[in-house]
C-alpha cells in the first residue's frame, strides 16, 4: 500500500530524514517511535506530499508521490492525515468540518456528504455534537471529529502525527479507543506516538527512528518488550520511566 525507498529530506543543512526505507501492506498498522526532533513527522508529511522529499522513491498503492504533480491531489484523498493539533475549521461546525472535503474536494452532493458526516460523527462516539463548534469542544472531542474528517474521505490509508500529545492526559484514551476501533476494521495506518501501551497492543510493527536513521525495527511486542539496540533501548527506559 505505502513504499518508501532511500528517502532523503533535508532543511537547509539539517540532514532530517537519512535514507529511510519502509514497506507498509494494506490491513497494517505500523508505528513510528523516536525522541523529538527526529524525523518522524516529516516522513508522515513526506508520504502524502505536504513536504516534498529531496531523493529516493515513496509510492502509495504504486502511483508515485511527487509534491509537484497533478497526482498529488489524488494522492491525498487516498492517503489522510491527522494531526497533532487538530487543523478543525473554527467557524465551521462538528458537522461542516466532517463534510467539507467530500463536498469540496471530492465534489460529493451535499446532502450526501452531509449524511454519511453524521453517520461517521456517530461512528467516533459524537452524534450529539453535529452542531458543536470546535471551542465548544474538548480537545479529545476535536481530535475525534478530525478522525472522521480522514475517514469522510475514504482514504486507503490514515497517517496519524502524534493524535494524542496535544491532549490532557484524561481525554487521551478516548482517541485512542477510536484508533484501536479502526485497526480493528482493517484500516491502513501509519502512526508517530509516545504511547507505548498503544503501540504494543494494536501496531503489527515498530520502527523506532534516531535522528532520520531507522535503528531498530521489527514484530511491534518483540521491540517494545526486548530491544536490542542500544538507543532504543535507552529511548524507551526514558518514555516508560521518566524522572
Amino acid at each position: 500500500m505505502i513504499e518508501l525507498r532511500d528517502v532523503h529530506k533535508s532543511f537547509g543543512t539539517n540532514h532530517v530524514i537519512r535514507g529511510f526505507s519502509a514497506s507498509v501492506r494494506k490491513g497494517q498498522v505500523v508505528c513510528i517511535i523516536g525522541a523529538s526532533g527526529s524525523g518522524k513527522s516529516t516522513i508522515l508529511r513526506c508520504i502524502n506530499g505536504l513536504e516534498s522529499h529531496d531523493s529516493g522513491d515513496i509510492a502509495v498503492d504504486g502511483q508515485r508521490v511527487d509534491r509537484a504533480a497533478r497526482s498529488i491531489v489524488a494522492i491525498r484523498t487516498q492517503v489522510s492525515m491527522v494531526f497533532q493539533r487538530f487543523n478543525l475549521f473554527p467557524h465551521r461546525t462538528a458537522l461542516q468540518n466532517v463534510a467539507e472535503g467530500p463536498i469540496f474536494v471530492k465534489k460529493a452532493p451535499r446532502e450526501q456528504a452531509m449524511e454519511e458526516a453524521r453517520a461517521l460523527l456517530g461512528r467516533v462516539g459524537l452524534a450529539e455534537k453535529e452542531d458543536a463548534y470546535p471551542g465548544q469542544l474538548s480537545g479529545g472531542q476535536q481530535q475525534r471529529v478530525a478522525i472522521a474528517r480522514a475517514l469522510a474521505m475514504q482514504p486507503k490509508a490514515i497517517l496519524f502525527d502524534e493524535p494524542t500529545s496535544a491532549l490532557d492526559p484524561e481525554l487521551v484514551g478516548e482517541v485512542l479507543g477510536v484508533m484501536r476501533s479502526l485497526a480493528e476494521e482493517g484500516m491502513t495506518m501509519i502512526v508517530v506516538t509516545h504511547e507505548m501501551a498503544f503501540a504494543k497492543e494494536v501496531a503489527d510493527r515498530v520502527i523506532f527512528l534516531d535522528k532520520g536513521v531507522i535503528a531498530e525495527e521489527g514484530v511491534a511486542r518483540e521491540v517494545l518488550s526486548n530491544p536490542q539496540h542500544p538507543r532504543t533501548q535507552d529511548f524507551l527506559h526514558r518514555v516508560l520511566h521518566p524522572m
